[in-house]
């Protein structure tokens, strides 16, 4: 790559910053009124546009729908098909097009004039067939594309895709979407294993290594290997007495400790970290990382030994 190649994409950049901030400068009443229009309705929230502008439009139906505002792309040449049909009498429709001109959506407006339709633009031309349509316009217009030619959606669509953003960020607050909500919508992630989860759903409850006090070491270093967990469990499962884990080991041998004249009784731990089987699976991850440790004994409610629950 040439010092020129990179100067068209340091312009891009430089394009990039200028658009952003004009779009945050034109944030004011109509943003606010577009907020409240699709916070008060019921029904879907339904986003249109075409081509590059569809891209987007895809892209914030799925950021509003994960974040609590039910929303669905229609495809403009599908829409005068028969997927109009989505549409429902008083629905709120956003449009997308940086011209706003784009044929496909305008040949849809006497159609959704008809359903009397609640029509949010948002658009490069303020004054365009789609904005003078619109019950509100979001102006979301550039000074020029950021392609070297100013010809491929590049900075339009940024200005497109943030607004989007900043419609879901808005509703988010409006609503008083919590973090447990976004967890309620992402149950395969990451927080929604941790917020939607129990510690039930995670331990292991058969096969757990258990040992009597009396037990020489080195028998219960055996029952540590085949119970594959890293620890052995001194006791029953109706009263545990303790724990012996594979750090307890480390530290007993650069101690010195002779462990083929000990039992479990005089190595384990009497005192070992356990929670709840109802426990959400983020609170026992917080504990586990808290204390440093990769397992925890889980109780019922009887405080009877459930299970072990281990996270690496």
């Amino acid at each position: 790559m040439n010092k020129n190649d990179f100067k068209s994409v340091s312009e891009m950049f430089s394009a990039y910053r200028r658009a952003l901030e004009d779009v945050e400068g034109r944030i004011g009443e109509n943003f606010f009124a577009a907020v409240d229009m699709i916070a008060s309705h019921d029904g879907n929230f339904i986003i249109c546009g075409m081509g590059k502008s569809g891209l987007v439009g895809q892209k914030i139906a799925a950021t509003l729908t994960s974040t609590g505002t039910p929303s669905v792309f229609l495809h403009p040449a599908e829409a005068i098909h028969g997927d109009l049909g989505i549409v429902r009498k008083g629905d709120v429709i956003l449009l997308i097009s940086n011209s706003g001109e784009t044929d496909e959506v305008i040949r849809l407006l006497p159609a959704l004039r008809r359903i009397e339709a609640q029509i949010i633009s948002l658009v490069g031309n303020p004054n365009s067939t789609m904005a003078k349509a619109s019950k509100i316009v979001l102006d979301a217009s550039i000074d020029r594309e950021a392609c070297p030619l100013n010809l491929a959606p590049t900075t339009s669509t940024l200005a497109a895709l943030v607004l989007g953003d900043a419609l879901a960020i808005a509703l988010m607050k409006q609503s008083g979407f919590r973090e447990e909500d976004f967890a309620r919508t992402h149950p395969g992630g990451k927080l929604g294993r941790k917020l939607l989860s129990s510690v039930k759903d995670h331990m292991r409850s058969t096969e757990l290594p258990f040992v009597s006090a009396d037990m020489p070491m080195t028998e219960v270093i055996l029952a540590m290997t085949e119970g594959r967990l890293g620890l052995a469990i001194v006791g029953t499962q109706q009263a545990f007495q303790g724990i012996i884990t594979d750090g307890d080991l480390r530290r007993m041998l650069v101690q010195g400790a002779a462990l083929d004249k000990l039992t479990a009784g005089e190595v384990m731990n009497v005192s070992p970290l356990t929670i709840s089987e109802d426990a959400s699976f983020g609170e026992a991850e917080e504990l586990l990382i808290d204390a440093k440790i990769q397992c925890l004994l889980v109780t019922d409610s009887n405080g009877h030994l459930s299970g072990v629950l281990q996270i690496f």
